[in-house]
């Protein structure tokens, strides 16, 4: 191997210069310190709890304590029950508990005992407490193997021997500590610090527990052991009955879920038939209100139709089809004048439209009550009315005039008279009907060509005269028909 070899410390990489020493370290010295770091059990392999004890550097007095403690019987190492679990085999001191138990240097007597084990050095307990887990490092150099070849004889060896010496002592090293091998001058004291405190914490805990032991091998023989089994038989039926009470708790529960079950398949039917009735509440109330609603519509449309029934009872329909009036000295129908008078020329024509209406007026009046008339039938036809006789020569009565004088005209106008008379025996007649009805009145009699103190008759008359009478026939026909309309 060359000559510029180096090694770094495995911790803060920093470069190292060995000592000389190491660098020509001899087998021997190699195989010397492995032997007194002893023999590395391998983590898989299982140990008996005798080769645990054995390992352990504890005083004979204490082992033997243990194994006498394992050997008695179940019944007296544990007081509840027979089969104790595998966590409480052992007793596991606080560390309040540890720090409180005075060392034996405080105690009289002690001291030099306390003296000889703290001036002893232990080695096995302190790298068996941190080595636990060295096993599953992986180590960058070779596993040194165990020292027991024989001594290397005194010839010099090369250089790449002692390299591979000093390999195998670094090897040995990292493989019973927690930290890999080599190690410079900082790392190392910090090392040794940790170790130092942990050794301090080791026997200290390691004084504990034998104080512990102690108090326990004084107290052991104090107890009584018939108290003692009759607290255990106490505990024993207490247990019982929590046991008893725990099955009569864990039955009472039982019964309570299923009445839970019970009511919670109640509360589900319940849901659903709450939710069922909601339905058909919502579903009855949007009809209600449909209904209500149309109800509403057909009320309002009912009270429009009653007022405009009230409205077409009031009215009369025989009054708007039939308007009598006056107009200054003359009577009109519908608008019509029926007369003339000196200074004023109503036309023929209107006189022959209003006779028409008022003949009109007249059939209508005895259709409705139901009156017929005697010797006389009624042809309303505008402005050439007529009325025919029934009886005796059966003649026919124009109901229309003109005002012309030739000898022809006379003899119409002659014919127009006699209409007007039975035009008024024909009012005669069904106003003498009317007041047998009931009590009717009407301000002129008639008498036959006359109604009032008026003839009827146009030839041979007063205009004026005529005129008048017209006006009360007229009169006459509005009084019946308020008569007709009412019957």
């Amino acid at each position: 191997m060359s000559e510029d070899v180096s090694f770094v410390c495995q911790q803060c990489k920093q470069p190292l210069q060995l000592d000389p020493s190491l660098t020509e370290l001899a087998p021997s010295a190699v195989d010397m310190v492995a032997a007194s770091l002893g023999q590395q059990t391998p983590r898989n392999t299982p140990v008996s709890p005798s080769q645990k004890l054995a390992s352990l550097a504890a005083p004979s007095s204490s082992k033997l304590a243990w194994q006498k403690a394992q050997a008695l019987p179940a019944s007296t190492r544990s007081g509840s029950s027979k089969h104790r679990p595998a966590g409480e085999s052992f007793v596991l001191l606080q560390d309040s508990v540890v720090h409180k138990i005075p060392t034996d240097g405080s105690k009289p007597g002690g001291t030099q005992k306390a003296r000889q084990r703290a001036s002893t050095p232990s080695r096995a307990p302190s790298v068996s407490r941190k080595v636990t887990n060295t096993t599953d490092k992986t180590p960058s150099t070779p596993t040194a193997t165990s020292p027991t070849k024989p001594a290397a004889p005194p010839i010099a060896p090369p250089r790449s021997h002692h390299l591979a010496q000093t390999l195998k002592l670094y090897t040995l090293l990292s493989n019973r500590t927690d930290l890999d091998h080599p190690l410079c001058t900082d790392c190392t004291s910090v090392l040794i610090s940790a170790l130092t405190k942990q050794l301090e914490e080791t026997k200290r805990e390691r004084d504990g527990y034998i104080a512990f032991e102690r108090d326990v091998r004084n107290n052991a023989g104090t107890g009584d052991i018939k108290e003692m089994e009759a607290h255990i038989e106490q505990l024993k039926l207490e247990e019982k009955t929590v046991l008893d009470e725990l099955l009569d708790a864990e039955k009472e529960k039982a019964r309570l879920d299923r009445e839970l079950e019970e009511l919670e398949r109640e509360e589900k039917e319940l849901e659903e038939k709450e939710a069922e009735f909601w339905r058909v509440y919502n579903a009855n109330s949007l009809a209600e209100a449909s209904t209500a609603a149309s109800l509403r519509t057909i009320r309002a449309a009912q009270e429009a139709d009653a007022a405009e029934l009230a409205r077409l009872s009031r009215a009369n329909v025989y009054n708007d089809a039939f308007c009598i009036g006056h107009d200054g000295v003359f009577g009109t129908i519908n608008g019509l004048r029926l007369g003339r008078v000196t200074g004023v020329a109503v036309p023929w024509a209107e006189v022959n439209a209003a006779w028409g209406q008022a003949l009109l007026l007249l059939h209508t009046i005895a259709r409705k009550v139901g009156f017929v008339f005697e010797q006389y039938r009624l042809v309303p036809m505008g402005s050439c009315s007529r009325i025919e006789r029934i009886g005796g020569d059966k003649a026919v009565y124009e109901l229309f005039g003109s005002g012309e004088l030739h000898i022809g005209r006379l003899l119409h106008n002659r014919r127009f008279d006699y209409g007007m008379v039975a035009f008024l025996e024909c009012l005669r007649q069904i106003i003498e009907f009317a007041k047998t009805q009931e009590s009717v009145d009407f301000p002129h009699a008639i008498v036959k060509d006359k109604i009032g103190d008026a003839s009827i008759k146009w030839q041979f008359n007063q205009e004026e005269t005529w005129t008048r009478a017209l006006r009360h026939v007229l009169l006459a026909l509005k009084i019946l028909l308020k008569w007709a309309t009412t019957v």
